[in-house]
């Protein structure tokens, strides 16, 4: 049997399907207002005050039970108490991992990860950046929303277990010369070295004191491009 052609932007088959029961909508209600409660129920079970608390892990399920829970709150054929049963083994088990990883460091490690340094003493753990596949650009954007000009003003930078960066500045006295990370900055690196004073290396950030005319390697990565440091404080 030949199918009829479907015309473009009929509003009747976008906005409902054919030989739609529309007493069913107040069912949809019921279910979308249902799953929603029990989705706040599972997070009030979880003891996170805020989205901002979850850890990466914890994130990963709770997009896995909001995508269990859309299917209930329209789909008529999709029982509430199969879902329910879904919802109860998952809290149960969720708090299980909770116990666990509280009672073992190791178990900890596996389910959350740990913290990583990324920056330690001006100087950027860039095969780490990789492996928690940050790019420098990403980092140093980071870096510069906190008004960071140059990795010298930096004692420490961490990832955190939730995905946030934590960073710790040096005291102004303390400031030392370091890698700028201003976009303008980056574009002006150099093999060979024109003017003696400080430089930092492009890729790590290692700093020393470099002479003219030569054409140094770095110590700590083994780059060769070389940025112009600077000494400037940090101004909040």
């Amino acid at each position: 049997m030949e199918q009829e052609p479907v015309n473009s932007f009929e509003w009747n088959r976008i906005l409902l399907p054919e030989e739609f029961n529309y007493d069913f909508l107040l069912e949809v209600a019921f279910r979308t207002a249902f799953m929603f409660l029990l989705l706040l129920i599972f997070l009030k079970l979880s003891g996170k005050r805020s989205i901002f608390q979850l850890s990466l892990f914890e994130i990963a399920l709770i997009v896995g039970l909001g995508s269990a829970a859309g299917d209930p709150m329209f789909y008529h054929d999709v029982g509430l108490l199969p879902i329910m049963v879904v919802f109860i083994v998952i809290a149960l088990m969720y708090k299980g991992v909770v116990y666990l990883t509280a009672k073992s460091e190791r178990m900890e490690k596996v389910i959350e990860g740990k913290v990583e340094s990324l920056l330690e003493n001006n100087i950027l753990a860039y095969q780490r950046l990789d492996s928690e596949a940050i790019s420098l650009e990403e980092f140093f954007g980071f870096l510069r929303v906190h008004h960071i000009e140059h990795l010298g003003q930096v004692r420490n930078a961490y990832l955190e277990l939730t995905g946030d960066i934590s960073v710790y500045f040096y005291p102004d006295e303390d400031v030392r010369p370091g890698l700028p990370i201003l976009p303008d900055s980056l574009d002006k690196s150099c093999q060979s070295i024109a003017v003696t004073g400080h430089y930092s290396c492009q890729k790590c950030g290692y700093t020393e004191f470099l002479h003219q005319d030569s054409s140094p390697v770095c110590r700590v990565c083994n780059n060769n491009s070389w940025i112009r440091s600077m000494t400037s404080k940090r101004i909040t």
